[in-house]
This record gives structure tokens, sequence and C-alpha cells, in this order.
């Protein structure tokens, strides 16, 4: 079954808050696996291989951020490039720059915050062509002559 790892103390007795959480023994099925929960709650998740880990990500329809942790940098470039989440982090986690864009794929955002792309979604493009006076005739084109 599920069981709850306290990890961050006790909640506040005041106002409305969660104490971080780690849950184990996680289905996949479960509700804590396949939703994004805002909150300082994580889900562990047994696994065998690369691939089951991979699949398990990609069948979510939510992709805002993925984190892995390895020693294996060939390891971490193959699994990043088949995740597919906005933003990856490797051997960290919620590291943001405001020079790199942050968003999500599928279900978990449109567009980007931070970065130069995250101007786009306050700009416009608009084109504007404007004939100042009219443009003259083309010349007549001189046709050579056919014979019969």
């Amino acid at each position: 079954g599920i069981n709850a790892e306290y990890m961050g103390g006790t909640a506040s007795t005041t106002g409305y808050f969660v104490a971080p959480t780690l849950y184990t023994g996680v289905e996949d099925s479960s509700v804590l696996a396949k939703e994004e929960i805002f909150g300082p709650v994580a889900v562990a998740l047994r696994f065998v291989t690369e691939q089951e880990v991979i699949r398990r990500a990609n069948r979510s329809r939510y992709g805002l951020a993925a984190a892995l942790f390895t020693k294996d940098l060939s390891r971490a470039m193959r699994v990043q490039r088949q995740l597919e989440a906005g933003t990856v982090w490797v051997n960290c986690y919620n590291a943001f720059d405001v020079r790199v864009p942050f968003g999500g794929f599928k279900e978990s955002g449109f567009g980007r915050e931070m970065s130069t792309y995250a101007l786009e979604a306050y700009t416009q493009v608009k084109a504007v062509r404007i004939a100042i006076a009219p443009a003259p005739a083309p010349a007549p084109t001189k046709q050579p002559a056919t014979k019969a």
C-alpha cells in the first residue's frame, strides 16, 4: 500500500500548510502518480529498466518538468531527449535562470516563462505594406516574330 513519509516535520497549526511529504508504495494508476501536485509532495516509484521509467513518465498527460539523477552523463543525455517535458533537470531540481525558458509540454502549459521566449506572449507580429505611389505598369516586351 501507499506509505507517507514525512520529511519536514509537522505542518504549521495556523494557516493552510502541508508538510513536505514523500509517498512510497504508489501504483501507476494512483492519483498521486498521475496528477501534477503543486505542493511539497514527491512520489518515489520503483523501476527496473530505463525504458520503463521513460514510458511511465511519458504516459502522463502532463509534462511540465522532470528531474533525473545519475552519474552517467550519456544516460542523462539519452533519457532527457526522450522525456516529454518542457524542462529537464539533471542532478538538480527547481533550478531556474531567467535566461532559460520554462514551460510545459502537453497539458502542462501554453507558451514559456522567462527568457526571450516569454516575450512572445506579449507581442503580436504585424506586417504592413504601403504603396506610396501607384506602381508603374510593366513595359511591354517585344515578342519575337514567329515563322508560319
